[in-house]
This record gives C-alpha cells, sequence and structure tokens, in this order.
C-alpha cells in the first residue's frame, strides 16, 4: 500500500522517490504492454464510444452504411440465386433483394449512394437455367 505523503515533503519529491523505489523493487518489469509504442490513437480526441470501437477491432468485427451492407447482400443473393435448387427459389430470393433495394433505392441515402438497381427476374432465372444446362 502507498504510503501518504509526509507533511512538509515537497510532493514532486515524494512521487519520485515513490517510483524510484518501486522500480529497485521491481515493480515495474513484465507490465503489459512493456516495450510496445503507444496506441496509434493515443492523442486522437476523446470519443465517448472509445470502447465500443476497441471490442469491434479486438473481435474482427465491422459495421457497414446501410448502403453498403445492402450492396454487398445484393451481391450475395444473386450468388444464392444461381446456387438455387429452383425457379421459385431464384423468383424468392431475386424478389426479396429488389424489395429492399427499391424501399433504398426510395429513401435519402444515409451513407454513401447504393450504386444498384433491381434485378431483372427473368435475366437471373434464364442465367440460371444456362448455368443449370452447362453442369
Amino acid at each position: 500500500m502507498t504510503e501518504r505523503k509526509p507533511p512538509g515533503v515537497d510532493f514532486e519529491s515524494w512521487v519520485d522517490k515513490q517510483i524510484r523505489e518501486a522500480e529497485t523493487r521491481g515493480e515495474f518489469e513484465r507490465l503489459p504492454g512493456a516495450g510496445k509504442p503507444l496506441p496509434a490513437d493515443v492523442d486522437s480526441t476523446y470519443d465517448e464510444l472509445w470502447w465500443v470501437k476497441r471490442k469491434m477491432a479486438r473481435e474482427g468485427l465491422s459495421v457497414l452504411p446501410p448502403a453498403l451492407a445492402l450492396r454487398k447482400e445484393a451481391e450475395d443473393a444473386l450468388l444464392a440465386a444461381y446456387a438455387a435448387p429452383s425457379e421459385q427459389a431464384v423468383r424468392k430470393i431475386i424478389g426479396e433483394i429488389n424489395d429492399k433495394i427499391r424501399d433504398m433505392m426510395f429513401k435519402p441515402p444515409p451513407g454513401p449512394p447504393l450504386g444498384k438497381k433491381p434485378y431483372d427476374v427473368e435475366d437471373v432465372v434464364r442465367q440460371w437455367r444456362e448455368r443449370r444446362a452447362d453442369r
């Protein structure tokens, strides 16, 4: 336990003495992060959600703006449609993603523009048939 600063002793010299004695006892050896550079964000302005951002980075999570997330979802849906077992499944997958794309098209964008338009269901079904015929 740290002792109290004696009266009449300069605060700075008392602190220096405490640090020097702790170093002599080896209390600063093998501390986590010893010998490593300071984090890059040490000079940045205070962010209330710093701990959330660090946890997300540590866990490998990321959050995309809604338009970019939908763009990725649309590409995944197209691939899923091409791999679908039936024409009905293709129509269902493309219909659902088209509804989401149309919904996003008619709202003001919350982030970068979507850059996607609804898929032509008949064109996707035609490509699905061609891919199945090639197997």
